[in-house]
Order: C-alpha cells, then sequence, then structure tokens
C-alpha cells in the first residue's frame, strides 16, 4: 500500500466515483478533476482528508490542492481509480463543457495571450530598467542619468531597446501565431500574416495625421495606403481569425492532392488584403474606442471612483477568468498613450490579496499544517500570481478575501490620483515597481504600502472577531 492509497480511494469515493471523472491531471500543488456531474463532489468530506488542504472552481475545473505531493498523490490515484494520464489541454478542452458561454469566450481569450505573457512580463521589466537608468537624473546633483554619465550604461541602453521593439513593435506577429496556435491551424501562415502587419516598409500607423505622408499600393482601379500595426492588439486578433477561418474552408472544400499549394495560397493572400483594407482600420477604430474609455475613465473627475470600483472588484475577476481581458486593454492603452494606468492597479490587487493571506499566516502562525499552503501562496501573490492565494486561503475563510479587495480598492485609489502610470505589463506583484515609470515610483510604493498594511490589519482584526463570537 502506497503513502496515499487510503486517501485516494476517499477521493475518488467523495468526487462521485470514477464514472464521475471525466479526465484529471494535476499541477505543481493541485489535483485537477472535470467532473461529469459537480454537484456529486462531496467538498466539506474532500477537505476534511488529512492531505488535502482546500477545494476550489475554476474554469470548469474541480481543484483539490494537495501540495508538494501531488505527483506521488496522483500516481496512486490514478492507480486506485484506474483512470488514464491526461494533459493539461485535455483538461482545458473537457472544462469548458462546464462553462457558460462567456467563461468558455474568456478562456480562449487567456489561451491566446497566456504564450505571450513571458514575452510581455519581460518586454516591460526591460522598458523600466531603461528608464530607470536612462530618464532619472541621479547623478551630479541630479542632473544626468547613468546613461549620460556611462558609456557602458549608454550602450546597454541602446541595446537593450533591440528587445523591448521586437517584444512591442511586434506584437502582432505573437498575436497572429497564437490565434493559429489556440485554433489549431498552420502556425507559420499566422507567423507570416503578422509580419505583413509590421513590415518595415509600412509606415507606422502612429505618424499618421503627423507630417508623414502613407505611401499606397496601386492597382489602377484602386489605392491602398501602405500603413502598419505596430503594437495593435485587436486588428491582429481580427486577421489572425479571419486567417483561421478561411484554412479550415478551404481544408474542407479542397482535394488532398492539391491542397498544400491551394490551402495556404487562398488563406493567406486574402487575408492578407483584407487586414490592410477592412480589418485593420476597423480593429485599429476599436482599439482606440476601447482605450479611448477607460483613459477617460482614469483621467476624469470621477477617475477616484472607477479606480475604486475596479481595485474592488479585480479579485473577483480573477475568480470568473475575465481578468484576461485587461491585458488586452493595457497593451492598447500603451500604444495609445505611451503607458498605461491600469496595469499598476492589477499589481496592487494581487499585493492586497498575497498581504491578506500574511494576515491569515500570522493569526493561524501556530497551525503548522494551514502554513504549507499559505505561506506558498503569500509568496505567489506578492509575485504576481493569486489565484493559490485566493483558492486556498482567502475564499476559504471570506474575510480575508473582502480584506484584500477593500486594501486594493483604496490603493488604487491614491494610485490613480496620483497619475501613477507604467511602462507595459510587468510582474503583477512587489517587483512590478520595476515597471513604473520612475517619475511615478514613489506615490506606486505609497500605494503598495497601502495595499500591504491595510489587508493585513483588517484581516487580523475581523479573524479576531470571528474567533470572540
Amino acid at each position: 500500500m502506497g503513502k496515499f492509497t487510503q486517501e485516494a480511494q476517499q477521493l475518488l469515493q467523495f468526487v462521485g466515483g470514477k464514472e464521475n471523472v471525466a479526465v484529471v491531471t494535476h499541477c505543481m500543488t493541485r489535483m485537477r478533476f472535470v467532473l461529469n456531474d459537480p454537484k456529486k463532489a462531496e467538498v466539506e468530506k474532500i477537505e476534511a482528508l488529512p492531505c488535502v488542504k482546500g477545494t476550489f472552481t475554476q474554469a470548469g475545473q474541480f481543484q483539490v490542492i494537495i501540495g508538494n505531493d501531488v505527483a506521488v498523490f496522483y500516481n496512486e490515484f490514478k492507480s486506485v481509480a484506474g483512470i488514464q494520464d491526461a494533459s493539461k489541454e485535455d483538461v482545458k478542452e473537457a472544462a469548458k463543457s462546464n462553462m457558460s458561454w462567456i467563461q468558455r469566450l474568456m478562456a480562449n481569450l487567456a489561451e491566446i495571450f497566456s504564450p505571450l505573457i513571458p514575452a510581455i512580463i519581460i518586454g516591460g521589466l526591460i522598458l523600466g530598467f531603461r528608464n530607470v537608468i536612462g530618464d532619472i537624473k541621479m547623478f551630479e546633483d541630479g542632473t544626468k542619468t547613468l546613461v549620460e554619465i556611462s558609456q557602458f550604461w549608454s550602450g546597454v541602453h541602446s541595446f537593450l531597446w533591440l528587445i523591448g521593439e521586437a517584444i512591442f513593435h511586434f506584437l502582432p506577429v505573437g498575436i497572429t501565431w497564437a490565434v493559429t496556435k489556440k485554433m489549431g491551424t498552420t502556425q507559420i501562415l499566422g507567423i507570416v500574416l503578422g509580419i505583413t502587419l509590421v513590415s518595415p516598409q509600412l509606415l507606422n500607423a502612429y505618424a499618421v495625421g503627423g507630417d508623414a505622408v502613407a505611401p499606397v499600393w496601386d492597382f489602377g482601379f484602386a489605392q491602398v495606403n501602405m500603413i502598419g500595426y505596430q503594437a495593435q492588439v485587436i486588428p491582429a486578433m481580427l486577421a489572425g481569425f479571419t486567417l483561421v477561418y478561411l484554412e479550415r474552408f478551404f481544408k474542407k472544400i479542397t482535394p488532398n492532392s492539391i491542397s498544400m499549394i491551394i490551402v495556404p495560397f487562398f488563406s493567406l493572400v486574402p487575408t492578407v488584403l483584407l487586414a490592410h483594407t477592412v480589418l485593420g482600420p476597423i480593429g485599429w477604430a476599436i482599439g482606440s474606442w476601447i482605450s479611448g474609455v477607460v483613459y477617460a475613465g482614469l483621467t476624469s473627475s470621477f477617475s477616484w471612483l472607477f479606480a475604486g470600483v475596479f481595485g474592488f472588484a479585480y479579485a473577483p475577476l480573477v475568480i470568473t477568468g475575465l481578468h484576461h481581458m485587461t491585458n488586452a486593454i493595457d497593451l492598447q492603452l500603451v500604444a495609445e498613450f505611451g503607458g498605461t494606468m491600469l496595469w499598476p492597479m492589477i499589481a496592487l490587487s494581487n499585493i492586497a490579496q498575497g498581504s491578506a493571506v500574511l494576515g491569515m499566516i500570522y493569526v493561524n502562525r501556530k497551525n503548522e499544517e494551514e502554513k504549507q499552503v499559505s505561506v506558498p501562496a503569500c509568496i505567489s501573490a506578492y509575485l504576481g500570481v493569486t489565484e493559490p492565494a485566493i483558492f486556498g486561503i482567502n475564499m476559504k475563510y471570506g474575510f480575508p478575501f473582502i480584506a484584500g479587495m477593500i486594501g486594493s480598492g483604496i490603493a488604487a485609489v491614491i494610485s490613480v490620483a496620483t497619475g501613477v502610470m507604467a511602462n507595459s505589463v510587468g510582474i503583477g506583484g512587489l517587483p512590478g515597481i520595476l515597471s513604473i515609470q520612475p517619475a511615478h515610483m514613489l506615490m506606486f510604493a505609497v500605494a503598495m504600502v497601502v495595499a500591504i498594511v491595510v489587508p493585513f490589519i483588517l484581516t487580523v482584526v475581523l479573524a479576531k472577531r470571528k474567533l470572540k463570537k
């Protein structure tokens, strides 16, 4: 008998038996189930098992927190249940049957942006570092930057732009690739399509309206402006999905013997033409409208209300998965206005939820079993990943979650009221200050202190009141 054989048998029984398990896999700390009937899961009995640190449901998956021994537990569970291995992709696809249409839409958007997040994060950090060494006058009595007094750092500043430009100006290439990857079509066509949106021969769209005059493709009966869509999200997404559905259509109607010629040609060429005549201008208009509305909300006389509501409500958005839509808005704000006031609030929300967990660590400092979940969850939230904190601790008790939301709302008001702006999306926790524009770092630090202190104090106070009751 293995280390977890008995508990694996009990867990199988409490999730409704083998016949109720559609798919199961595991991640770093959790068992991830897709259940045919989620209502059959006996949550209280599952959470009472000694090896279980908590449970939660997200994106159609019933997740059971086991801890660092999850791989061992998973193998014994498979043996007991007689269930085959499944990949995370299998689980995600199966889980969609338990989602509403809006949840499926958000899940698909998340899967498009997820492969891009590492590049976007490092890009944000690089831009932040460049601003620190190139914009902050901290030498010779505050008159010169590090770049101005050092040839080495001047070279570093120039060299790092090579990476920053590749990530943000050529972002449409990543998006069209990610769309084709997600939808299971030809990825190299997605890459080529993306390149046609940012080709060096195209006028950068942000130069339109200035002194620059756009060259044209002259077809005799019509002319098409040679304008690029550097750093644009929505035009790239529209073009990517058009390519996907054209490729699927032509695959269905084309004989296999000539499909290698017909399908790529009649998928890519019309998509590129549509991208530069219809999809690009429409996508640009939509993106500009969305970013304009958000920016107006962040800079209007009611910006404090907008910030308070967004800061308070962001953590609940994480539960629904709707928070992934903010990536596209952030990137659009960066493209339109040279920075984003939205992302700093997201970073503060992550910090606030981590601080609420820190409060629970203090309250339950003698509970060694809970520390196995709470300490890693707190560290994870402070580094920008809040799901373990929200689902493993804060939602379990309820009041820490609310305390985190309140602290986040207050910190967001401070951030927006003082005009804090980030260069781009970065690491959404304590290291996030590296992505803040240098002029705003001090006020962001003040907001960070609020996001740390307020949830911690509220959590401890509320916990003591509950203990008294």
